[in-house]
């Protein structure tokens, strides 16, 4: 027996009554709500970004959009080594995800990550860095400083951004020296 079959004449009249001028929505999806996010307080000392061995402060300025692409070799880069890698042809062998994180624990974490991962021998290794919606600019800080950091490593050959199923360029693929 369906559910229809229990609804009187007197509750239709009764529904029909309640919601008189009422029309139909087309479109049943409300719409997105946006709020603003409050900013964590962090102590100064810690919200400074540290300077990347090798840059100057002068030079530690980025203009990273969150849709932009990057890409970087060395030279000896072998030009099938970095189309392999920027089709996402290597294996990965390890990620690190820095989502969450403040800019001075991630360089300490980014360390520390590509430091094992050349002491275990790894070539090919995923960063996920965010493309920064969460930010306060509205800007990649983290891609950015990622960015610096990266070509600041000797032990870095290239990097690129991902594949869109790694992460597109909110992620990159690292070659790693042997």
């Amino acid at each position: 027996m369906s559910k229809r079959s229990h609804i009187t004449d007197e509750d239709r009249d009764l529904f029909r009554r309640a919601t008189g001028d009422v029309r139909r929505i087309e479109d049943d999806r409300a719409p997105p709500i946006r709020t603003a996010r409050t900013p964590r307080t962090r102590s100064r000392a810690r919200s400074d970004p540290p300077v990347p061995r090798g840059l100057a402060e002068s030079e530690w300025t980025s203009n990273v959009g969150p849709g932009d692409i990057l890409s970087f070799a060395r030279g000896g880069v072998r030009r099938r080594d970095m189309e392999r890698l920027r089709r996402g042809r290597l294996t990965v062998e390890a990620d690190l995800d820095l989502h969450g994180r403040i800019v001075a624990d991630a360089v300490v974490a980014l360390d520390r990550f590509l430091d094992d991962s050349r002491r275990r021998g790894r070539r090919c290794v995923r960063i996920v860095h965010g493309k920064g919606f969460g930010s306060r600019s509205g800007l990649p800080v983290m891609k950015a400083h990622v960015d610096r950091w990266l070509r600041t490593r000797p032990e870095v050959l290239a990097f690129c951004s991902a594949t869109p199923p790694d992460g597109g360029t909110g992620a990159l693929y690292v070659l790693l020296r042997r």
